[in-house]
């Protein structure tokens, strides 16, 4: 997989050398996997891989110590390193794959040919191979065809794949939403079987998954799917309907944070998180944030759009948005916090799903594009400001600028002057 591809002709350029320098040399060398994929969807690939029958010590020669990098070379894996804004490629040498005895990687790989190689891969459509020099697709899973009909459908017997590794039935859920395909049907009866085995991937990679599905196009598709397999019971039990299909509270609320999710203008999962676990509450969500192992930024970001959601979603008249009438000292640090816009484009999607008042998320996204020095005025006195004044430090000097600082916010004092007299 590349990264720091900063220049996608550039990427594409890199993936076709790489491709000739190794053919130069002696060795058979095709693009694989996800590339090839969104080759034949006209799609621009986000990273290109290639596979080779060189081995990795033959890789190394032909590109040089210099350029290469050895971590996966366990698994006859060689990464590239392409010039600037090319980022890198994942060479890998043609394989077969050992038994996989933890759920993730084989305990051995044997060097093969590529009719073997597509074999071991997951799912027909990223099975395939694609000579860049002849514009050539080799086709030995039948992916081809799977692509034209809208299909995703593991390689060989889906028990098995998923067996390999327990991730790939949520990568199913989210090439099959990503693309608009369906689930072939024994892939997703195999997934329905063993949706519990996927609770002992590492919560990281799950998490990569949930973020992948949910802030790209077709997460509605994604969020239903998780709950139609079950997988969504096993990631996110807090909030996930009990059965497949069943009519209950949870089911409705579900499919409700799904359009909601889908409505998002910044889909991100910190927001998917914050309309998925609205109805529950905040401890329900940490929870699942920190089963997740989310980043410490992703878990106060959800915290802070679920309670800011509940601050500005109070019943009003249905043609003035819900804060009106409240202090603005009051609705202010929730306007200029740093992720405001985020909250206007959750209350806009709520609102265009039928909660919340659209007049609210109106008056909010009104309300942050203000100056900042209108939104968020610099204080009138700092700390410092009232220990030369004689205040004594500690918890009653923190409550006393949170005091003035609302009766600035409010319009009561405008100097430092009226500031220094309010608190003495």
């Amino acid at each position: 997989m590349s990264h720091q591809v900063s220049n996608p002709e550039a990427a594409r350029q890199f993936a076709i050398d790489v491709v000739s320098r190794l053919r130069a040399a002696g060795h058979e060398s095709l693009w694989a996997g996800g590339c090839v994929r969104d080759e034949l969807l006209g799609r621009i690939p986000a990273d290109y891989d290639v596979a080779t029958a060189a081995t990795p010590d033959e890789v190394r020669r032909v590109f040089g110590h210099g350029r290469t990098l050895a971590v996966g070379a366990a698994f006859g894996v060689i990464t590239v390193l392409g010039p600037k804004g090319a980022g890198q490629i994942e060479v890998a040498t043609f394989r077969t794959d050992a038994a996989y005895t933890d759920g993730r990687h084989p305990a051995g790989v044997t060097f093969s040919t590529a009719p073997e190689d597509a074999q071991r891969r997951d799912f027909t459509i990223n099975g395939l191979f694609f000579d860049p020099l002849t514009g050539e697709v080799h086709d030995y899973v039948g992916g081809r065809a799977d692509l034209a009909a809208g299909v995703v459908r593991a390689i060989g017997v889906p028990a098995m794949r998923f067996g390999e590794d327990h991730l790939r039935m949520l990568r199913a859920v989210r090439f099959a939403a990503a693309f608009g395909f369906a689930l072939d049907g024994e892939t997703r009866a195999a997934i329905e079987r063993m949706t519990h085995l996927v609770t002992t991937v590492s919560p990281e990679r799950i998490a990569a998954e949930l973020r992948a599905m949910v802030s790209r196009p077709g997460r509605r598709r994604a969020l239903e799917l998780l709950a139609e397999t079950g997988l969504a019971k096993e990631v996110l039990p807090e909030v996930a309907p009990d059965a497949v299909g069943a009519p209950d509270v949870q089911s409705e609320a579900w499919g409700e944070a799904a359009r909601i999710v889908d409505a998002l203008d910044e889909p991100s999962l910190a927001s998917a998180l914050a309309a998925l676990y609205e109805p529950v509450g905040a401890a329900p969500l940490r929870q699942a944030a920190n089963r997740l192992r989310l980043s410490n930024r992703e878990v106060k970001l959800a915290g802070w759009l679920q309670e800011a959601v509940a601050m500005f979603s109070e019943p009003s008249e249905p043609n003035e948005p819900d804060v009106a009438g409240r202090p603005w000292s009051e609705v202010q640090p929730w306007l200029a916090h740093e992720d405001a816009f985020l909250l206007a484009d959750l209350l806009r999607a709520r609102a265009d799903c039928g909660r919340g008042a659209a007049a609210t998320a109106a008056w909010v996204t009104a309300q942050i594009a203000r100056p900042r020095h209108e939104l968020d005025p610099p204080p009138l006195v700092t700390g410092a400001d009232l220990l030369a004044a004689g205040v004594a430090a500690g918890p009653a000097m923190g409550a006393t600028l949170a005091r003035l600082r609302a009766l600035q916010l409010d319009g009561v004092i405008a100097t430092r002057e009226e500031a220094l007299a309010r608190a003495l």
